[in-house]
């Protein structure tokens, strides 16, 4: 098998991209019955999922690299560049949980949560990029592939779209309105 042709890429994004862009749209007309649309149904069921599915997505990127990662173990400053990415990710993963908490709350940090989430996908793409570029002595274009810029571009599209619906939709605004244990304790004094 070749590389991912822009036709693989053109499928992919029109998958998961045409879906998206209906959910974002429904999102934004009104509804007959706007209280109506409380709780986890219709679009936010599918961002739900995908939230929950994102921690386990991140570890099965970690456990994916561990072939290359046993390689860069014996390159000059290799350990580093693995502790390194292996740190990263797995407080990106803890930083996904937090959102996926936030949300099964129905907490009402889980819209700037996942807004951060999503702003978090380039801020680690360039940290790690520039981690292990400068730790093993290499330039920026050998760390980062084409190919993988194209799928981190494309992930960050996709889910800036579920951004724009978690603005937007009335279901979202209706059912993350709970607000923090702390805050509840104080209101109640």
């Amino acid at each position: 098998m070749g590389a991912f042709s822009i036709w693989h890429w053109a499928i992919m994004l029109l998958s998961i991209g045409v879906p998206v862009f209906f959910a974002v749209r429904s999102a934004a007309k009104p509804s007959q019955n706007p209280e109506a649309l409380v709780g986890f149904g219709g679009w936010l069921m599918l961002l739900a999922i995908g939230q929950a599915l994102s921690p386990l997505r991140t570890l099965a990127e970690l456990g994916a690299s561990s072939d290359g990662y046993n390689q860069l173990m014996l390159v000059p400053n290799g350990p580093m560049v693995v502790y390194g990415e292996v740190a990263l990710l797995l407080a990106f993963m803890v930083f996904q949980l937090v959102v996926l908490v936030a949300m099964l709350r129905r907490s009402l940090r889980f819209k700037p949560l996942f807004l951060i989430q999503w702003l978090a996908i380039p801020v680690a793409v360039i940290l790690d990029a520039i981690w292990v570029s400068t730790a093993i002595g290499v330039s920026v274009r050998k760390v980062v592939t084409g190919e993988a810029l194209a799928t981190y571009i494309v992930s960050f599209v996709l889910i800036g779209l579920w951004v724009a619906y978690v603005y937007k939709s009335v279901r979202v605004r209706n059912t993350f309105t709970r607000v923090g244990s702390s805050t509840q304790v104080a209101g109640a004094s």
